[in-house]
């Protein structure tokens, strides 16, 4: 446990390093928002451009180290708890990455911003499919629907289908790389499709444990 919350302080570290080391190489006004398109479309100081991501990113932290401590089934979550860090250390580089191409754009480095987010985001979306195939029954990890919260067996095979679905959400969305033009469907409509089915699933499933039906 002590390992993995290391390593998310000392990725943070070394991005707020290279923010103060790069400070006065920077423009004044730096990129901070793209559109669908890929276009830059919103820009922020220099000063935020460099530390925001790596605050935010901190905060983040710190609402995963709590999380485990608040939970009233924590036990539940110590059962899964390598799969919940290791989940915790991929998103942190997946956003200190995002961090790093915004960077290297304020720099003049030019590049698809869309096409390198989606092996990333592919990357993450399996993750989580890997998490959820493993996750006990708790308050905020997992796909949390009044019905898989109300019965241990909904729970189990709701997680069992999303793991695989958001696994699967994850080898597509890995695809938009090559479709440029369509990138962002290739992210955003199976995810989506995937939280859809499985909250639909969840209550189909608990109509038939309440009902008795296997």
């Amino acid at each position: 446990m002590k390992g993995a919350y290391v390593l998310v302080l000392t990725l943070i570290a070394i991005s707020v390093l290279l923010g103060v080391y790069l400070y006065p190489r920077m423009p004044e006004q730096m990129a901070s928002h793209w559109n669908a398109q890929g276009q830059v479309d919103g820009y922020t100081s220099k000063f935020w451009g460099l530390f925001l991501m790596p605050l935010l990113v901190f905060v983040l932290f710190l609402f995963f180290l709590i999380i485990p401590r608040l939970d009233p089934l924590k036990a539940n979550i110590e059962k899964f708890r390598r799969y919940y860090e290791g989940f915790v250390v991929l998103a942190t580089v997946f956003f200190l990455y995002m961090h790093v191409l915004t960077i290297l754009w304020s720099l003049g480095v030019s590049f698809d911003l869309n096409q390198a987010l989606v092996p990333a985001m592919g990357l993450l979306f399996f993750a989580a499919g890997v998490m959820l195939d493993h996750a006990k029954r708790n308050w905020f990890i997992g796909i949390r629907t009044p019905w898989t919260l109300s019965s241990d067996e909904v729970w189990t095979k709701t997680h069992r289908l999303g793991g695989k679905l958001f696994r699967l959400s994850g080898l597509v969305a890995m695809l938009g790389i090559f479709f440029p033009q369509h990138s962002l469907l290739f992210v955003l409509v199976p995810v989506l499709l995937a939280a859809a089915y499985t909250t639909l699933y969840s209550y189909l499933e608990y109509g038939k444990v309440t009902n008795g039906i296997k």
